[in-house]
């Protein structure tokens, strides 16, 4: 149940994850404007914001289990998309998730506090109960409640991770580290040897394979400055962090095989030029284009793992496509990054990470198997969304006004 709740949790904020890297990622593929990306993404995912709370606890319980505590989840899924909205359209794609996050949790913890439901859960269904938790003896634990310390002390890591991703976040942090070191590394045997042709991309180029090498404004190199600052802060020394670490990277190390060969698969599928044989089978869909395109993105994330890599596959196949049908570019990029969204939770690298981190080795198909379903149904509701801000009136006011149609060479 852990694994098949968080996976399905794990949708509406993805597009914003890592600093808002699949934004930034899909702006520098594209060329569009990254504040027109950021917020018509802004104007698509917050309605899943909404929805994603009541679809989780409705997949958990059930429908009338569900409605029993509507208000909360309401009020958990209303506080994620205000600020998803309004950060993305009036700041930029960096700290949406963070800043939507926090006012989420803080908002439903006070709500909670003069609402309760009238018939509390105390345990979990039976159909979601492993043998091992209902094999169990019951404990008491006279401690439940814990002191006002203690709370701060479990707490601490996650806000000091979160004020490490707040600054890393920052644009301006961001250029001051790539100022001080970063390195661009061309790949050999690679580079601007592969040739992009229309109606791919409006005019014929090379296809560029360099790695950047920004290792110290790198997201990741926030959140390990954060783990090591919690970990000292909870009383680790130097040498106990040095074991944590080898224990964690010794328990993951099949996930983070599985990490390196799924964006590998990214790359190969970019370079071989199977994206754009994918995009272009889409696009002779015609006026269903903006269904099967959000769908171009699912497929996309399903495959590499990744919603940014899904953006640097097809996000200029997207751009091409709509300017040939005559539909609005940043609609159908962004689209491309709402619809991926969905495929997060049947990637094979986040069901490769649910399973270790439950420690449900060997399982993965039963994750997968039960994930699934939400994940198309979810996918195919983003589709119906774009579809009509592509065609219906009021949702096509939700689009930036920029050139639909330019012409493209055949």
């Amino acid at each position: 149940s852990a694994a098949g709740l968080c996976l399905i949790a794990n949708t509406a904020p993805v597009a914003f994850g890592a600093l808002g890297t699949p934004v930034i990622a899909l702006a520098a593929v594209t060329g569009l404007d990254l504040m027109e990306l950021s917020g018509m993404i802004g104007r698509q995912l917050p309605f899943f914001s909404i929805i994603v709370p009541f679809w989780l606890i409705w997949a958990f319980v059930g429908f009338r289990r569900m409605i029993e505590v509507w208000p909360a989840l309401l009020v958990a899924g209303a506080s994620f998309a205000v600020p998803q909205y309004l950060v993305s359209n009036f700041h930029g794609p960096w700290l949406v998730d963070i800043v939507a996050a926090i006012v989420s949790m803080i908002s439903l913890a006070l709500f909670l506090r003069v609402w309760h439901p009238a018939r509390p859960m105390t345990e979990a269904p039976r159909d979601w109960s492993s043998k091992d938790v209902e094999g169990e003896e019951e404990h008491e634990h006279p401690a439940d409640v814990a002191s006002r310390s203690a709370a701060l002390k479990a707490w601490t890591p996650w806000v000091i991770l979160s004020v490490f991703v707040f600054i890393w976040g920052v644009p301006q942090a961001k250029a001051l580290l790539d100022s001080i070191w970063s390195a661009r590394f061309p790949v050999a045997g690679l580079h601007e040897l592969v040739m992009k042709v229309p109606p791919v991309v409006a005019e014929a180029h090379p296809e560029a394979a360099i790695f950047n090498f920004n290792i110290l404004s790198m997201t990741g190199t926030g959140i390990l400055l954060a783990g090591i600052v919690s970990g000292f802060m909870l009383g680790y020394g130097p040498a106990g962090l040095v074991r944590m670490y080898g224990k964690t990277l010794y328990m993951i190390r099949f996930s983070l095989l599985t990490i390196a060969c799924m964006l590998a698969l990214g790359y190969v599928t970019r370079y071989s030029g199977t994206d754009a044989t994918m995009g272009l089978a889409f696009a002779n869909t015609g006026w269903l284009y903006p269904f099967f395109g959000t769908l171009l993105g699912w497929v996309g994330v399903a495959v590499t793992g990744s919603d940014t890599a899904s953006n640097v596959l097809f996000g200029g196949l997207q751009k091409v496509t709509a300017q040939q049908l005559g539909l609005n570019p940043v609609l159908m990029a962004a689209a491309n990054s709402s619809g991926g969204v969905m495929g997060k939770m049947i990637d094979a690298q986040s069901i490769v990470v649910a399973s270790t981190a439950t420690k449900w080795y060997g399982q993965e198909g039963s994750i997968l198997r039960f994930v699934f379903f939400h994940s198309i149904a979810l996918a195919c509701l983003v589709g119906l969304l774009v579809m009509a801000q592509a065609y219906v009136y009021p949702f096509t006011e939700m689009v930036p006004d920029v050139a639909a149609t330019i012409p493209v060479a055949n």
